[in-house]
């Protein structure tokens, strides 16, 4: 790929660029004075300021939040499906149901978000969906556990929106893809320390009188209620923030960072970037592709722990294995991201961990039963890779504070849809192979792969576009532009 030379006010933006996330490393990008452009030790110590500063918080957060959501999953084999007259075709259902609380609160989201500080904002969600997961331990029935799911999925809708907005708002455009990359990471610790919890507690049975099956409900419900106080009064959500302890020179470079990813704060509505957005066919292709991969991310979660149990494990055994499936999260996201960067070609992450995924599909499809399949789950899980480049290609290439949080919403709203559908395709009557919902997985996965690959070369086109009509404008940070408006914003592919 030919190397693209552009400036943005103050910062240099380019399409080649490497960047060492986490050790702050220097960030190489081609300036139109000839040489690579390169992050000052000033700069390269207020990346570390920010990473020893907010991943903790966005890593615990993610982390509780994806245990909250999958403990379903696990407490599936630890009794409470017989304690509450449950049957497997219903555990689809429940599955399924927490997105509908999920999805119905994604643009009242947007909107709130735009008017609240997000530390307030998503430190009162934590709580009150730790609340929620405190009382499902007290369900008996079917009716009771989904009216839990729809209040825990309406309750941790803000999560992935609230932290997206501020990684794009914290980190440079061209740091984006390791910062999500890191955001799905925690996915994966959440599966691999929630697996050996769960395996723990599969052996206190009745301790206090109380069934194996509440516990997780119990202990993680509260420790989201303390990491809900603790991100209310201290959560890092602007590049100012107080927890980053900025020096007067650092807030020259936040400054110049925060024109370089295009996010500025603003509290004012903007409804023509809602009709910029709803007009570009990038929109719905990356919409398009979230669903597709978040079907069989939805089967896999509520299923995964029954899936692996049918290939020969004890019921025990089958959650220590939800290890495998953290692991391979955190193997695949990494890859992509590296791929993605080595190559400076976002698509290709998405490729690669789509690719891998299918396969993984497909063994699951078609190998025989027993623990040989074990080999296909731990591929299927490489979706977590397109779904970190997912990210990225709509944190890097969307600018405008109201556009990006219609994105992400809209996305989010996507994202929901699969994870609903997704565990409604797994029939019982069709277990252990589960036939129509791998087909399916199988099929949209090679969507993902044709869909992407039209939004990059829409993008390309838009680039070319800017470069064969520069613009001489100057743009300052509170312009607040939509990456449209700005003839300068340069599209990562």
């Amino acid at each position: 790929m030919e190397k693209i030379q552009v400036t943005h006010g103050e910062t240099v933006i380019a399409e080649k660029s490497s960047m060492d996330f986490t050790s702050g490393s220097s960030e190489e990008i081609s300036s139109d004075h000839g040489g690579p452009f390169k992050k000052s030790p000033a700069e390269k110590k207020l990346v570390n300021k920010i990473n020893f500063t907010l991943l903790p918080f966005v890593g615990a957060i993610v982390f509780i939040q994806f245990i909250d959501k999958t403990t379903l999953s696990t407490t599936a084999v630890m009794g409470i499906l017989e304690d509450t007259n449950v049957s497997k075709d219903q555990l689809g259902w429940l599955g399924a149901i927490f997105y509908l609380g999920f999805i119905s609160f994604q643009i009242p989201n947007s909107y709130l978000l735009q008017k609240f500080r997000i530390s307030r904002y998503l430190g009162t969600l934590l709580v009150l969906w730790g609340i929620v997961m405190c009382l499902t331990s007290l369900c008996t029935n079917f009716t009771q556990l989904a009216i839990c799911r729809v209040f825990l999925g309406l309750f941790e809708a803000g999560t992935y929106p609230s932290l997206l907005i501020i990684i794009n708002s914290v980190y440079r455009r061209s740091e984006q893809s390791a910062a999500f990359g890191f955001l799905w990471l925690s996915n994966g610790s959440g599966t691999i320390i929630g697996s050996v919890c769960s395996f723990g507690i599969f052996y206190v049975n009745n301790a206090y009188g109380i069934a194996s099956w509440k516990w997780p409900y119990i202990i993680w419900g509260a420790l989201t209620i303390v990491f809900g106080f603790i991100s209310f009064f201290f959560l890092p959500d602007t590049p100012t923030s107080f927890m980053f302890r900025l020096s007067e020179e650092e807030k020259v470079i936040v400054k110049e960072r925060v024109q370089d990813n295009g996010v500025t704060r603003v509290y004012e509505f903007k409804k023509n970037h809602v009709y910029e957005a709803l007009k570009e066919p990038r929109l719905w292709l990356v919409c398009f592709s979230t669903m597709c991969n978040n079907l069989h991310t939805g089967g896999l979660v509520v299923f995964s722990t029954l899936i692996v149990e049918a290939f020969g494990f004890s019921k025990e055994h089958s959650i220590l294995l939800q290890m495998t499936g953290g692991a391979s999260t955190v193997v695949f996201s990494i890859l992509a991201v590296i791929i993605a960067r080595k190559t400076n070609q976002l698509y290709l992450g998405v490729a690669f961990s789509t690719i891998v995924s299918l396969v993984g599909l497909i063994l699951l499809l078609t190998l025989p039963q027993g623990t040989i399949k074990l080999v296909g789950y731990l591929l299927a899980w490489a979706m977590n890779g397109t779904a970190v480049m997912l990210l990225t290609i709509t944190g890097s290439n969307v600018a405008g504070y109201s556009k990006k949080l219609f994105y992400n919403g809209m996305n989010m709203i996507f994202y929901t849809l699969g994870n609903f559908i997704g565990p409604l395709l797994v029939f019982d009557r069709e277990a252990p192979v589960y036939k129509t919902g791998m087909t399916i997985y199988c099929v949209a996965n090679g969507a993902i792969l044709i869909m992407l690959f039209l939004n990059r070369q829409y993008m390309s086109r838009l680039n070319r576009i800017k470069l064969t009509n520069p613009s001489d404008e100057v743009y300052e940070v509170s312009d607040d532009l939509t990456d449209r408006e700005n003839k300068k914003f340069i599209y990562k592919l």
